[in-house]
């Protein structure tokens, strides 16, 4: 299986930079992940808030493929401990899912048509995070997860 994670913009904080280095340098030792960071729309200050959210919306569509097994990281998705979203990734593993593509929206969240597209949405907390923040959140509980299936001791539970 391969495991993409799209994000709109990039990371501006070094210090983010680096931790994200380091959970993805740890991550290809597990699965075949790739990451994009699509670019920011321009000229968004003169977007509302839904016409920003619907151009990212066609962005990160154009970059889906029909047969990828989406999730969206968002407020009102499910929360899971760090063993449950470690089963949860193992389960999709197992299945048919070829591809398996996390997304992290702009500071607005996703379009309708992505909502629409996606498979599944998860929520990292109750707490509202800096979207880039969320990235190295993110892929460490990925990483986690990934321990958690070989059984490593990374995660002590």
């Amino acid at each position: 299986m391969k495991v993409r994670l799209l994000t709109i913009g990039k990371t501006s904080s070094s210090s983010l930079k680096e931790l994200e280095a380091i959970y993805e340098k740890r991550l290809v030792h597990y699965v075949n992940y790739e990451r994009f960071d699509l670019s920011d729309i321009k000229n968004s200050s003169s977007l509302s808030q839904e016409q920003l959210k619907e151009k990212e919306g066609q962005v990160f569509l154009s970059k889906i493929n029909s047969d990828e097994f989406l999730i969206l990281l968002d407020e009102k998705g499910s929360s899971y401990s760090s063993e449950q979203f470690a089963k949860m990734i193992g389960d999709l593993g197992i299945g048919r899912n070829k591809c398996l593509t996390f997304c992290v929206g702009g500071a607005f969240g996703f379009s309708t048509a992505l909502y629409a597209r996606a498979n599944a949405k998860i929520s990292l907390s109750s707490m509202t995070f800096s979207h880039q923040m969320v990235r190295t959140i993110f892929l460490e509980q990925l990483y986690r997860a990934y321990t958690i299936l070989k059984g490593e001791k990374y995660h002590h539970s």
